[in-house]
């Protein structure tokens, strides 16, 4: 996965289309945020009053008037206090639903990737990207408009008030706030940078566990716990160094902006005292004073403090934007149609292709024509290219030259969609999804009612054993279907795909990993689904394909020799070499 860096702003205008739907709530919540600030202003203006007419004539400030500004700064907390229930609540759930949105956004990007993205992208980063990094953005989304708006409203405010004031000291005081503002920035671009790689961190001690724990009886085989254990530790350790690294720069952070803090007190206690001394401001005035830079001083430090937040939200956005910009390399061609009313034929005209990861070329120049109904069975040396050209029919993988067609169209001419909809897929490595026998039999036709689900299963030859299963189709399989063996994987997968009854049929190994018993059960599922399809079989026990029409050996060559079983045994060439040495070991 490409770690592109983005600048602040770019980051922000790709952010801010999610505020769009959230308009209303975004300007009730900054006015809420406005009559909060408005309450926190009055409070010195208040004292400075009191405290001026107390010096000037006790006798003037009665009880009534004392009571009558009690009266009106209790009201103005009730108003302060219902404000702040609001952005406390609601503005909390608008963020929520932004990360929400966004991480629905990412998911359903993620789905349009292609197998090169998948094969060079660990999983655990993945997954740190669409929840852990984008925790931090609910947090962001809500605070963030917040805390500026308020930020600038006790800056101008503040500005004036104390302008009018003291004109003097307040020009000294605001000297003080950029200088205070470019050394943290300074220091918050380091942050920005530790938060980075702590993400990353994260992402790799994910996929570290995630690898660790889904391979757990590999390690436990090999007794390799104490390798995985100093593995985890280098990661873990790494992690903590990072952390130290951010925490480091958080401290530097935290220790400016108190020594700032200091700074502008000082200011205010010599130069209000002068000023003070000189007869330059009333005493009430310098009270005031105090209270409206303590509240500045507040406003600084809570800005520069949600600097820290505001990093981890950007952080966020970048790693997410980073899925976003994934290049998507297959999809659907401009005017696609979708595939209706498909007999079978397929045809390979002078194919070429390369994995676009690694260069390693495949193909080049290959022809090879299939008739509709057609059972074609593919053999070969490992990484001969059997698997890729049969990936290259449902576009797993577009090719760098060449044209294959179906049924005498381009298949790039035919949405991505339909044409997999076509396509059945029967794999030697079977992926069960979590959950219940039916759910898994299911995915291969959501629509499908239960009647059509137990006749797939019956098809399938998968009917009896799920019979006498604890709960029958809804027994739950657990992970990966490690609650069932090789087999009745393999014959459920074989079930969900009598379910789609796609008119093309890619069989990859789909027995060379099963025990006799399981493999003749399966061949006998095979055979039933192959019947009236165009078939794909890849194979490495050449027993199981010797009533096959046609038989390929694929090398890295291209196709070096082709007939049925009889005409090759005859050739006397690869085929036969391959099936005596089976033979052989059989």
């Amino acid at each position: 996965m490409e770690n592109k860096e983005y600048k602040t702003t770019e980051l922000l205008r790709r952010f801010l289309p999610y505020y769009k739907p959230h308009i209303k709530t975004v300007a009730l919540d900054l006015f809420c945020a406005a009559l909060t600030t408005i309450c926190e202003l009055v409070l010195p203006l208040i004292m400075r009053y009191i405290t001026n007419e107390g010096m000037r004539d006790l006798a003037v400030l009665s009880v009534r008037t004392v009571i009558i500004l009690g009266a009106i700064y209790f009201a103005l907390r009730i108003v302060d206090s219902i404000a702040n229930y609001y952005m406390a609540d609601v503005g909390h759930v608008m963020g929520a639903r932004i990360e929400t949105s966004m991480r629905k956004d990412a998911y359903s990007y993620l789905q349009k990737l292609s197998n090169t993205y998948y094969n060079n992208t660990k999983v655990g980063q993945i997954m740190g990207r669409i929840t852990n990094d984008l925790f931090d953005v609910t947090e962001f989304a809500h605070h963030c408009p917040e805390e500026f708006f308020i930020a600038a409203i006790k800056a101008v405010a503040g500005f004036i008030i104390l302008s009018v004031i003291n004109v003097w000291l307040t020009l000294i005081i605001f000297c003080i706030v950029p200088v205070m503002f470019f050394t943290c920035m300074a220091l918050n671009r380091k942050m920005k940078r530790a938060f980075s790689k702590q993400r990353y961190q994260i992402g790799e001690l994910n996929a570290r566990i995630e690898d660790s724990l889904l391979g757990q009886k590999v390690v436990k085989a090999f007794t390799n716990e104490d390798m995985e254990n100093e593995k985890f530790a280098k990661d873990n350790q790494r992690f903590f160094e990072i952390k130290k690294e951010t925490y480091k720069y958080m401290a530097a952070f935290q220790t400016t902006t108190r020594m700032f803090d200091g700074v502008m007190y000082l200011a205010v206690i010599i130069g209000g005292g002068i000023f003070m001394v000189k007869g330059l401001i009333k005493p009430g005035d310098l009270v005031a004073y105090m209270l409206y830079v303590t509240t500045l001083i507040a406003t600084i430090r809570r800005i520069i403090e949600f600097a820290e937040q505001f990093q981890r939200g950007m952080t966020g956005i970048e790693r997410f934007l980073q899925i976003m910009d994934a290049d998507i390399d297959i999809f659907d061609e401009e005017g696609a149609q979708p595939l209706k009313n498909v007999s079978g034929n397929i045809k390979f005209e002078n194919v070429s292709f390369e994995y676009p990861d690694d260069h390693n070329m495949v193909f080049s120049n290959l022809n090879l024509s299939i008739n509709a109904g057609e059972k074609i069975a593919i053999v070969g040396p490992s990484g001969g290219g059997k698997t890729t050209l049969c990936n290259l029919i449902p576009r797993f993988y577009d090719i760098d030259s060449g044209c294959i067609s179906l049924d005498g169209r381009n298949i790039k001419n035919f949405t991505l969609k339909s044409l997999r909809q076509h396509i059945g897929i029967v794999q030697q490595d079977v992926y069960m999804f979590s959950g219940t026998v039916y759910d898994n039999i299911v995915y291969g036709k959501p629509d499908a009612d239960r009647e059509e689900v137990i006749e797939a299963a019956k098809l399938a030859g998968a009917d009896s054993f799920i019979n006498q299963l604890k709960d029958g189709y809804n027994t739950y399989i657990g992970e990966h279907g490690v609650k069932l063996s090789g087999g009745q994987k393999q014959r459920i997968s074989i079930a969900r795909v009598f379910l789609k009854n796609p008119p093309i049929l890619i069989l990859d190994e789909a027995t060379s990993a099963l025990d006799n018993e399981s493999e003749f059960e399966v061949a006998k599922s095979l055979v039933k689904l192959s019947k009236g399809r165009t078939t794909l079989t890849i194979a490495h026990r050449l027993s199981s394909i010797r009533n096959s029409d046609r038989i390929l050996v694929l090398t890295q060559e291209g196709i070096v020799e082709e007939g049925n079983h009889d005409e090759l045994m005859a050739k006397r060439g690869m085929y036969y070499q391959f099936y005596t040495m089976a033979d052989r070991w059989q």
